[in-house]
């Protein structure tokens, strides 16, 4: 037996020295080729086995192998995969990974990215995979709610109708630049994600720089920058074809193929999708089709040429009228109840309903003049062609949220009956329709230039300067879209061709453009020596407006065009980032700019003559500062920031206690913008990463506003009111927000992530016309928090690989208020939009 003892011992020592022969520890650290810095998350695969780690937030990473020798498979979505041999133990030492796009760096140039610990502001990126994980059926904005001072809502709940307020700063202040090109409306700054529907499927990363930002434009955004980078063309050739399927009929299809980078020098990618659906919310039926292209040409070492284009044409029924909480409640759809839809002949006609198509073309040039120098330059265009719809004439779509009667309408909250109303306008005859159909279109075009001259004056010292031009003319009408059973419709306020009698197609109530035109510029020094990085940046431009009128006067009239009016801008920003050592950073920023009132701020009256050419222009004064904290487990940032707004241009849309939309512009009123966020990231383990964020705001009014004019959606005006508001909350976004998530990899092509979301101190939007005196605090809309959950599975499909992903929004199917207009400071007068309750998407995508 002691024999035996013996050689059992003997032989698992011989065991245990053969496995501990057969196994090396490979380290090294991996680093971005785009920004040369550390890449966290970066897979390490052993290759023909399952055994992987992954870096840490420093890009370091240390692998026992199973065997002595072999290869370690380095990938990292959006970049370039390598395969390493190794034979023994060995410190690989530092590993770049070089983007998979052709041009990708350079795009990062005009974009102004952020670069963590160097750049000194707040920001938060999300990468391709995150929002192929994330995205599901959600709208595009919501992919960021987890960000700090971010408040995103789908609104009325139609297809890409979402917004999204970033330190309570609505979208009109919040600048938004796809690939560093700036998309917000040239006249009001607005942002609808409807036009950009498909995004998602063809970004690279998406960026939220919160308050002044990095970017290189001549004015930065009040609240914040939302930099998208989109894909451009992959290095390798290939594609693959993707499907989603979701809860009420949505399907959506599409492709992908790239030709990679061939020998001539050429590359080239396309996509193109088919979405729709009958929507979450009654009557909002939708369909789009989106595409992008991009064309990359390597003239030689020193010239690179890039184009690019992409959009998406939709059209999707709209919820534009919020409702009481009692309407909701006694509602067979309950919180799904829509208002503004019916039937017409068996078949869904919307009342409101919106249709886009927008375009965007870009050529980018990339010069790289020495060694020291480079220019980048985009020239880009859109035209957009579009608008929402409405009703002209007599309103026979009136809804008594009280009893849930309507005179032309199906029973107790029923859909409008079109049927009657289009019987009515036929009986009528020759004296043609009173009620029709119509859209207000906003088409528009747009051109633009921005370059970037970048050189290194010395190594510690990089000077910037660019130039921004951009022309826009906005093309606004209104056109008959439906007769509604009518021969024509009587229209009278064309001066130029009175009492007309319209037919589909023809332009009636209002037909004007809006010419913008802008020239600015910019310069900025940036210092980067060890551990300290610091910039200052001068800016200033010019916006021109002019206004066209071809209703209210005659062609002869020398009104009908206006001589342009001037608003010179300027700004001053500078910021530092300290390292002070591998683990703590300090940052700091501030800065002071003006901005040009909005083009409604120009001309209040919507004509010719009552011109404001003395308008104020918007001060903002913001200062920010900041802390992070690096380790292998863990990644910590917290900021403070203060944003002083004077002369603010507010021009909003609310329901009237008729329930009519009304609209109102506000100038001259001040707000302050304060408060704290926090955000990190653990990974205890290699496959578990948590996530979690806070954010406390302080938002308020600091002033009350006198002679502010109510208008209807026809220009008209309805009222002057005081406003009195000072003190009171800034409405329309949760001033506290909480967030935790876990990201965990059951296996090497398996992921689970589940999301709790807490949304507070969110406060109804004011109505301007019932804020004549002082009074009550707007309502303040229940708190509440939901669950998100997804799940991604990577497989072999034949000689393909394949990925399902999984998504699960609002798990335990919350009831919640996502926006709200306050009536009398109370639950019961409030209008509301409800969230989404339980809503699923299952995809599925194979690579070729």
């Amino acid at each position: 037996m002691k024999k035996i003892s013996q050689f059992v011992l003997a032989f698992a020592v011989m065991l245990v020295t053969s496995v501990a022969f057969s196994q090396s520890t490979i380290t090294g650290k991996v680093l971005g080729s785009d920004f040369n810095g550390p890449l966290p998350g970066v897979n390490i695969l052993e290759k023909g086995t399952t055994n992987g780690t992954s870096t840490d937030f420093d890009g370091n990473f240390s692998i026992t192998t199973k065997k002595a020798s072999g290869e370690l498979v380095i990938s990292y979505v959006g970049y370039v995969s390598q395969t390493i041999a190794f034979d023994g133990s060995k410190d690989l030492g530092t590993i770049a990974l070089t983007v998979s796009d052709v041009g990708l760096d350079e795009v990062m140039i005009i974009a102004s990215v952020a670069v963590d610990r160097k750049t000194p502001v707040a920001v938060s990126t999300v990468k391709a995979d995150q929002i192929e994980l994330k995205l599901g059926t959600q709208e595009f904005p919501e992919i960021l709610k987890s960000t700090p001072g971010v408040y995103a809502t789908k609104q009325g709940g139609g297809y890409g109708d979402g917004r999204i307020n970033l330190r309570g700063f609505n979208s009109e202040n919040v600048a938004v630049m796809i690939n560093g090109v700036p998309v917000n409306d040239m006249e009001n700054g607005r942002v609808f994600w409807s036009n950009w529907a498909g995004l998602g499927d063809v970004t690279s990363s998406m960026q939220v720089q919160r308050g002044l930002g990095a970017a290189k434009v001549a004015v930065p955004s009040v609240g914040g920058t939302i930099n998208i980078i989109s894909k451009t063309t992959d290095v390798e050739a290939g594609g693959n074809f993707y499907t989603t399927l979701g809860n009420d009929g949505y399907k959506k299809f599409g492709v992908t193929y790239s030709t990679g980078l061939m020998d001539n020098g050429y590359a080239a990618t396309i996509s193109a999708a088919k979405t729709e659906g009958d929507g979450y919310v009654d009557g909002t039926q939708f369909d789009a089709v989106s595409y992008f292209i991009n064309i990359s040409k390597q003239i030689n070492d020193n010239h690179k040429l890039a184009l690019t284009a992409f959009g998406a044409k939709q059209q999707h029924g709209q919820r534009q009228n919020r409702h009481s909480i009692e309407t909701f409640r006694n509602a067979p759809s309950g919180i799904r109840f829509n208002s503004d839809w019916g039937y017409r002949n068996g078949q869904v006609t919307f009342q409101e309903d919106n249709f886009y198509h927008k375009p965007q073309i870009s050529l980018n040039h990339y010069w790289t003049i020495n060694d020291k120098s480079k220019l980048s330059t985009a020239a880009y265009v859109s035209f957009g062609s579009g608008g929402g719809g409405g009703f002209r004439g007599v309103n026979k779509f009136g809804f008594d949220s009280s009893t849930g009667i309507g005179e032309y309408r199906d029973g107790l909250y029923g859909p409008i009956d079109f049927d009657r109303i289009a019987q009515e306008n036929e009986d009528l005859g020759v004296n043609g329709s009173e009620t029709i159909l119509r859209a207000s279109r906003n088409d528009h075009k747009w051109y633009g230039v921005l370059s970037t001259y970048q050189t290194d004056l010395t190594d510690e010292i990089v000077l910037l300067g660019g130039l921004d031009f951009r022309y826009y003319r906005g093309i606004h009408f209104q056109e008959v879209t439906d007769l509604l059973g009518g021969r024509y419709f009587l229209d009278d306020t064309d001066v130029n061709n009175p009492n007309r009698q319209t037919q589909v197609g023809d332009k009636v109530n209002y037909n004007n453009d809006g010419i913008v035109n802008w020239l600015g510029g910019f310069a900025q020094a940036e210092y980067s020596k060890d551990k300290l990085a610091a910039f200052v940046s001068l800016a200033a431009s010019n916006t021109g407006y002019k206004r066209v009128d071809y209703f209210n006067y005659l062609d002869s009239d020398p009104l009908q065009t206006t001589g342009t009016s001037n608003f010179f801008a300027y700004g001053a920003k500078g910021g530092a980032n300290y390292n002070l050592d591998e683990n703590h950073n300090v940052f700091a920023n501030l800065g002071y700019f003006e901005k040009a009132p909005f083009f409604r701020a120009v001309y209040p009256e919507f004509d010719n003559e009552n011109i404001n050419d003395d308008a104020e222009n918007q001060k903002i004064t913001s200062f920010e500062l900041g802390y992070g904290y690096r380790s292998e487990k863990i990644s910590a940032n917290v900021n403070v920031y203060y944003t002083k707004w004077d002369d603010r241009t507010e021009f909003a849309s609310f329901q009237t206690q008729n329930n009519e939309l009304a609209f109102v512009n506000i100038l001259g009123v001040n707000a302050i913008h304060q408060g704290i966020e926090i955000d990190f990231v653990y990974r205890p383990w290699d496959n578990l990463k948590l996530t979690g964020m806070a954010s406390i705001g302080d938002w308020r009014w600091a002033n009350n506003v006198e002679d502010v004019e109510i208008r209807d959606e026809d220009q008209n005006l309805i009222d002057t009111v005081d406003i009195i508001i000072e003190d009171l909350k800034v409405g329309d976004a949760a001033q506290t927000t909480f967030a935790l998530g876990a990201n965990y990899d059951v296996g090497p092509k398996t992921t689970l992530t589940v999301d709790y979301n807490y949304f507070a101190d969110l406060y109804a939007d004011f109505d301007p016309s019932d804020r004549g005196s002082a009074g009550p605090q707007a309502w303040e809309v229940p708190a509440y928090g939901i669950f998100d959950t997804a799940v991604r599975h990577g497989f072999k499909f034949g000689n393909f690989d394949a990925t399902l992903t999984a998504r699960m929004n609002n798990i335990f199917n919350t009831e919640y208020i996502a926006d709200a207009q306050d009536g009398d400071g109370t639950a019961q007068g409030a209008r509301v939009y409800y969230g989404f309750g339980r809503t699923f998407s299952v995809g599925a995508k194979i690579n070729f």
